[in-house]
């Protein structure tokens, strides 16, 4: 049978339990400050010293009210530590918003108001015993000998106040604990032991065995000793790690791994068995990239990302515990950064091929367009006029006159092929959900199709920019009627396990030692092409960054197969 806590309490030396209790309450608070004055962050330091100090001073109180000779000393020991006890509500809010990274304790405003909520509410304390409305006070002898204290309304009131406050300190620590991806369990029961006291301040109420006092000090101290003497390192990296939203991981200056955040765990699940042991040792690329601060890739729900590693020197306890390395999201950045590069290969490919595609037809054109001006020149006068043309000559001109105008019509197809190939291979801004019949069934009306045929044989959605995927399209169903004939079939679908899509035809199909080369610029197996359309088609595919594989249909014709994410 459970004995009830009113026998329990009597069975006790209660007395020396409290002496015990709030005696090492106030020597642990004392003994801390040194410990605390180590914190790294001023407003943090001074704020926890100011509490610990506060609130050993409370509990030296305690004692002095438990061992007092005399009513009279008793009971002005407990004022004493009713006026003390207040004061450590500053300390708490100050620590609570300094620590997570608020700014509300430089506030003049609420200093203000918060130094004349305290100051009222001590002179309503101290004038006690003229009015007797805060308190009143009578020795007993029950359970030991002291004074025994009956609380009023006004005191009540106080006391919700100053829990209502300590409760908003509370919040925001808890706050910062769910925000941070350190694991954060023990400070919140460090946190959660300062506000345990509140039920023995409420059975101090309830059972006359107790004494009715406030045990907050208590708390205090178990606070202390969690955070200053066994989690006194993640107490300062959580600090620090609440202020970034990145991966983070903690070395010491020696490389050994002392901590990381949930991010950097998911980014580096090695992690997970590396803490005390070396970095250079358990992840050699990780280190050697932390080093030289290189763009570090990972795969991350089926995509690339990228990682900008930098390292903070990290002070804690005023003595240097190593490095924080935080790894900076850069996808974006890097992402852009390459397709500008990209881009600036294209550029300069661009003006290779334009030197280089349109050289060979405008030295053509030139030619033909000088045997014309020579055979004028040579039949006209000194007064102007021409002789009658001969017809060798007039057929000369003729020929010469044809050739100029075939010369300039391909270089008019070269111009266009070339800035069709510039503009599919600039950024895409904006992409959306595709559905590839409609798509194929537009380009299919842009181009001659001769008595070609298309069938679409399944209809996935895709994302894409819908203008440069029918682009795409119209190049691969030209490069199919030029290649396979007036009357090829081409047929659009789905890859197998949806991870694409293809275009094939029946025609001959294309070579299997040029397959890999089709994509640059200038190859083409047509004399009259100008070796730009599946260029073209490359170009849009990285600008998608997709990729594209060029092989048989099972006819024997030409199948492009395109790796891209099909949504439904």
């Amino acid at each position: 049978m459970i004995e009830p806590l009113s026998s329990l309490v009597t069975q006790l030396p209660l007395f020396e339990i409290y002496l015990t209790a709030f005696t090492a309450a106030a020597l642990i608070c004392v003994v801390s400050i040194r410990r605390a004055r180590r914190i790294a962050d001023r407003d943090t330091r001074r704020s926890l010293v100011a509490l610990l100090a506060t609130s050993g001073l409370w509990a030296a109180f305690h004692v002095g009210y438990l061992v007092g000779p005399t009513a009279r000393i008793q009971y002005g020991f407990y004022m004493l530590g009713l006026i003390v006890g207040l004061a450590t509500v500053g300390p708490w809010l100050y620590f609570c918003s300094a620590y997570t990274g608020r700014a509300l304790h430089h506030s003049r405003t609420y200093q203000r108001i918060a130094i004349a909520v305290y100051l009222g509410i001590v002179t309503v304390k101290v004038t006690n015993p003229v009015h007797g409305l805060y308190f009143t006070a009578a020795m007993t002898t029950d359970p030991f000998s002291h004074l025994m204290i009956q609380h009023g309304v006004i005191h009540w009131l106080s006391m919700g106040l100053a829990y209502s406050l300590a409760v908003v300190g509370i919040f925001m620590l808890f706050e910062l604990f769910a925000q941070v991806d350190y694991d954060t369990r023990p400070f919140v029961v460090l946190v959660g032991l300062t506000a345990l006291p509140v039920t023995f301040d409420i059975g101090g109420f309830v059972y006359p065995q107790l004494v009715d006092l406030t045990y907050s000090a208590l708390g205090v101290a178990l606070f202390s000793v969690g955070v200053l003497y066994v989690y006194m390192d993640r107490f300062e990296t959580i600090q620090l790690a609440g202020r970034y939203d990145d991966p983070v991981i903690v070395i010491g200056d020696d490389l050994e791994i002392r901590d990381y955040n949930r991010r950097a765990e998911t980014l580096f699940p090695e992690l997970r068995a590396a803490i005390g042991k070396n970095l250079e040792q358990e992840l050699p690329d990780l280190a050697a990239g932390i080093t030289t601060e290189t763009v570090i890739e990972r795969q991350q729900d089926g995509e690339t990302r990228y990682y900008q590693p930098k390292t903070n020197p990290f002070s804690a306890s005023q003595a240097n515990l190593g490095q924080l390395i935080i790894f900076n999201d850069i996808t974006e950045q890097e992402r852009y950064r390459q397709q500008l590069e990209a881009q600036n290969d294209r550029l300069e490919s661009f003006t290779g091929m334009v030197s280089h595609d349109l050289r060979n037809p405008l030295n053509v054109a030139q030619g033909n367009s000088q045997i014309i001006s020579e055979l004028f020149e040579a039949a006209k006068n000194e007064d102007g006029s021409y002789e009658p043309l001969g017809t060798e000559t007039l057929a000369t001109i003729d020929d010469a006159a044809d050739a100029l105008t075939v010369t300039l019509a391909r270089m008019e197809r070269l111009i266009d092929d070339l800035l069709v190939l510039a503009r599919e291979g600039q950024l895409i801004d904006e992409t959306g959900p595709v559905s590839l019949r409609t798509v194929a069934q537009d380009g299919w009306q842009m181009i001659d199709q001769r008595e070609a045929t298309l069938v679409v044989e399944e209809n996935p959605t895709i994302t894409a920019d819908p203008d440069r995927l029918q682009q795409l399209l119209e190049n691969l169903f030209r490069n199919g009627i030029e290649h396979g004939g007036k009357d090829v079939t081409i047929r659009v679908g789905a890859l197998a396990d949806d991870t694409g899509v293809y275009i094939e035809d029946n025609g001959p199909g294309i070579p299997e030692d040029i397959r890999d080369e089709v994509f640059e610029s200038g190859v083409t197996t047509n004399q009259d092409g100008t070796g730009f359309g599946l260029a073209i088609v490359g170009e849009i595919v990285t600008a998608h960054g997709w990729t594209i594989e060029c092989t048989e249909s099972e006819s024997g014709g030409a199948r492009f197969e395109i790796t891209v994410e099909v949504i439904e």
